[in-house]
């Protein structure tokens, strides 16, 4: 096998991987708030604001950085701002100081954006098998969001909480030097300046209908996602489970496994069953979210849940991601700016009604307003596939 089908078979993995590695930097933080509080004498929900900035330097990015992918050469982007990713996340090892704490946390979410970048390179490489390439990446997007939870709160338990963050800075550097080694050189598409760059991503929103069906769609199911895993943490600490942290950590393991499994839905939007996959992922969710609704208390029946759940989620976005990057090749970062800025609209929004429903009436509350949002979700695939949308 000569050294450029070495590269080619391995490329999509690496991609994967490093995506993974790169994302998880939004979610190391959530596990060890508690730990970070006491290190700084500051309460919770002063330092809480990490994720929140986090999420905010993200979504900066993704509007910001994410369009540049079609403008300049990709890889060199990603391992310019990879390089950035690293000086940050050293930083955030070392501070003394909560302030600079809460701004390089915006950093770290600012310079996570190399994954959105990786994602519409993935759609480019692997033309003729899209869905499943997309789906591949994906799933390694998935796998880093899950497993930081697990890993950052073993690494903060046995070396404290700044072992976390130089522990990703050096999954980051490994992630770098493959990248540099496999990554292949892509011409980019875009020829005109940054202004136009940004002006062109939003034109774009108006000209493409299928963009507009799957971000609306995307938010939602995004959405319910954030909030099922927001309010779930407030379910089983509580009567009559009372899990410890590290306990509801491992349900991520379980939700990994469904990340694991959506790609091979992937390989059917291949095959042009982009609405039945549609309809079947998000009748996963419904039936998902009513069979909690029937058995609230059930260890069981939670864990089939997480997994279908999940799968659902995740299949549904990978199928997005297929309607979207078979849409314009030249456009592909810009396509996704679009998609994402509003996947992570729908996750705040998400979290935030979860967040009230559990307030005014618990996790029934939570789930009741999960299904509206399931069902909404259900109506804009009706409206799209009847072009009504």
């Amino acid at each position: 096998m000569s050294l450029r089908m070495r590269k080619e078979k391995f490329v999509i993995p690496i991609m994967a991987v490093s995506a993974g590695s790169i994302v998880a930097n939004l979610y190391y933080s959530q596990p060890i708030l508690n730990k970070i509080a006491q290190t700084f004498g500051r309460p919770e929900s002063q330092v809480g604001k990490i994720s929140m900035l986090s999420q905010l330097g993200y979504g900066v990015g993704m509007f910001f950085l994410l369009p540049l992918g079609d403008k300049v050469n990709r890889k060199n982007l990603i391992l310019g701002i990879c390089v950035l990713l690293m000086l940050a996340l050293l930083v955030m090892a070392r501070v003394d100081n909560l302030s600079l704490l809460l701004f390089t946390s915006f950093l770290l979410g600012l310079f996570a954006t190399p994954t959105q970048i990786l994602l519409p390179m993935a759609a480019i490489l692997g033309k003729e098998n899209r869905g499943k390439t997309v789906g591949k990446v994906f799933s390694g997007i998935l796998t880093g969001i899950l497993g930081s939870r697990i890993i950052s709160g073993w690494l903060a338990d046995l070396w404290g909480w700044q072992s976390v963050f130089v522990f990703s800075a050096v999954l980051v550097l490994i992630s770098c030097l493959l990248l540099y080694y496999f990554l292949p050189e892509i011409p980019k598409k875009f020829t005109g300046n940054y202004v136009n760059l940004l002006k062109s991503t939003l034109q774009l929103v108006k000209q493409y209908k299928t963009l507009r069906q799957a971000a609306l769609l995307g938010a939602f199911t995004f959405g319910i996602f954030c909030s099922f895993w927001t309010t779930l943490t407030f379910h089983l600490s509580g009567a009559p489970f009372h899990y410890t942290a590290a306990e509801i950590g491992m349900f991520g393991i379980i939700a990994i496994g469904g990340a694991l499994v959506a790609p091979t839905f992937g390989k059917m939007a291949d095959k042009g069953n982009v609405f039945n996959n549609l309809f079947l992922t998000i009748g996963m969710i419904i039936v998902s979210l009513i069979g909690l609704q029937l058995f609230p208390v059930s260890v069981v029946v939670l864990c089939l849940v997480i997994f279908f759940l999940d799968i659902g989620v995740q299949a549904t976005q990978i199928t997005n991601f297929t309607r979207i990057y078979s849409l314009n090749e030249e456009a592909h970062s810009r396509l996704n700016t679009v998609y994402m800025t509003t996947y992570f609209i729908g996750g705040a929004m998400g979290t935030f009604f979860g967040l009230l429903s559990w307030k005014i009436g618990g996790w029934n509350m939570a789930l009741w307003q999960m299904l509206l949002w399931s069902m909404i979700a259900l109506v804009i695939i009706v409206l799209s596939r009847k072009g009504k949308l």
